[in-house]
């Protein structure tokens, strides 16, 4: 796989002199928090009150862009100099997360296009939302933590011939997606949460917290402080978007280890919609025609197309973009889905070859859709099997002392876009017991008013977030 042309509006690329917005009129927030439990069988024994750091995470620190109005001097210059010298450290700190070793993502395509196909088929007449990057990331986690058949059967779904292939990928592919440089928020984060009086491999938490930027915690597992520790640690990782959620999280007194990552991501539009132009009109949902606000925008743009669907791209102020795919007419989201060439689309993004410069007229409704996703039977048609069997799971790269399994592995998402921007979130547990672009003089209305799937990417081009959106 071709590694990913970096957008055209990346920042790198832009004027030093173009102004920062001071606040955030317009937003991308996507929030994703992945956990993993995995308790003894049987039943685990009594364990301490208080969480204790075992291994702790070191995180980038990355520059920041520089705010143009604070280099304004009391005379009313403006410090170019100083100004220019902030933006050159922030280039040079935004660079160094993006430089990864080519073709880092190679490989990925077939966890893509399985994982996507698995968990976002047979939607009919509701959404669904999945965030293959997270869960990629979760799933390596759980492979520092198993062995043999175990570990193997999760290396094939992630496409790694060895652990050293999976660690190389997985550090590229954190770094790639990781920013906090206050104009764009790409933050991901990871732990694990372990009983106090199991022991543990300390030398596989200290790999996990290597690779995965994941710091370790011990306590008394079922406790009210612990799972408040635990809850407290996903508020903050996730900006507080998912509080209803965790509310409704907790680690059991069954429990012996839980890891969890999440996603936060928060960028503007490059080019907000205008609130005036958005209308009422109709989407035609599966069982029912609804009534909703779409959003318009026309401008000369690069238009998509495959076999069985077309494109467009709303781009993300620097940032990567949401695309918004349309099957054609006759195709269904399911029948898209099973088509390689989507896939191939997806990770391709400006470079696909099937494109033209067009005046688009493009038609959004604003949707608010969420999902509830079980994994397991999924995760076991691809191949994860052994995790789940309380007899053929291994976790002896963690623990050589307790019998683990999984038992449960859920998968609940929301995603909403208005005139500003998008918002999304997903929590997911799988728990165990035991610029510019020519003028064209032709015109495409690009009208998403039937069932759609949209990607929200990242800097790097990898797909963050994909979603089917039936009804908005």
């Amino acid at each position: 796989m071709a590694k990913f042309k970096k957008n055209m509006h990346m920042h790198t690329t832009e004027k030093k002199n173009k102004g920062r917005h001071s606040f955030w009129k317009c937003c991308t927030a996507a929030v994703l928090a992945v956990v993993l439990a995995a308790s003894v069988f049987p039943a685990s024994a009594k364990m301490s009150i208080r969480a204790e750091t075992i291994a702790k995470a070191k995180y980038p620190k990355m520059a920041a862009y520089p705010d143009e109005s604070s280099y304004i001097k009391e005379s009313g210059d403006f410090d170019s100099d100083g100004f220019s010298k902030a933006y050159d450290a922030w280039n040079k700190s935004r660079r160094r997360q993006l430089d990864q070793p080519e073709g880092y993502a190679d490989g990925l395509e077939s966890f893509y296009r399985q994982t996507m196909r698995q968990f976002l088929s047979g939607a009919k007449n509701t959404n669904r939302i999945y965030s293959p990057l997270n869960v990629y990331m979760a799933l390596g986690m759980l492979a520092e933590m198993t062995a043999k058949d175990s570990r193997r059967q999760v290396l094939d779904l992630l496409g790694s011939k060895n652990m050293q292939a999976l660690r190389t990928q997985a550090s590229a592919l954190w770094n790639a997606n990781y920013c906090d440089d206050g104009a764009v928020s790409s933050l991901l984060a990871s732990s694990l949460w372990l009983s106090k009086d199991v022991k543990f491999k300390q030398s596989t938490l200290d790999q996990i917290a290597d690779t995965y930027y994941a710091s370790s915690y011990r306590g008394k597992m079922g406790s009210d402080a612990f799972n408040k520790t635990f809850r407290n640690w996903l508020n903050k990782q996730t900006g507080g978007l998912l509080k209803k959620q965790v509310a409704q999280t907790e680690l059991s007194s069954d429990t012996i280890l839980a890891l969890a990552t999440t996603i936060y991501f928060r960028a503007k539009w490059h080019d907000e919609f205008s609130k005036s132009s958005t209308s009422q009109d109709v989407f035609h949902a599966i069982s029912k025609d609804i009534k909703c606000s779409f959003m318009h925008q026309s401008d000369v743009r690069s238009y998509y197309w495959g076999n069985k669907f077309t494109a467009a791209a709303q781009s993300l102020e620097k940032s990567g973009a949401m695309w918004f795919i349309l099957p054609e007419k006759g195709v269904s989201i399911d029948e898209l889905l099973a088509d390689k060439q989507l896939t191939e689309f997806i990770l391709a993004g400006n470079s696909w070859k099937n494109s033209k410069s067009v005046h688009l007229n493009l038609s959004v409704p604003k949707f608010d859709v969420n999902s509830s996703l079980d994994l397991r039977e999924g995760l076991k048609k691809m191949g994860v099997i052994d995790v789940f069997n309380r007899t053929a799971s291994d976790f002896s790269s963690i623990s050589s002392t307790q019998r683990l399994y999984v038992s449960k592995a859920s998968h609940d998402a929301r995603v909403k876009i208005d005139e500003e921007g998008c918002s999304a979130a997903a929590y997911t547990v799988i728990a165990a017991d035991g610029a510019g672009i020519p003028e064209s003089e032709e015109e495409v209305d690009f009208v998403l008013n039937r069932p759609f799937l949209f990607v929200i990417t990242g800097a790097s081009e990898q797909p963050l977030f994909v979603g089917v959106v039936n009804q908005p």
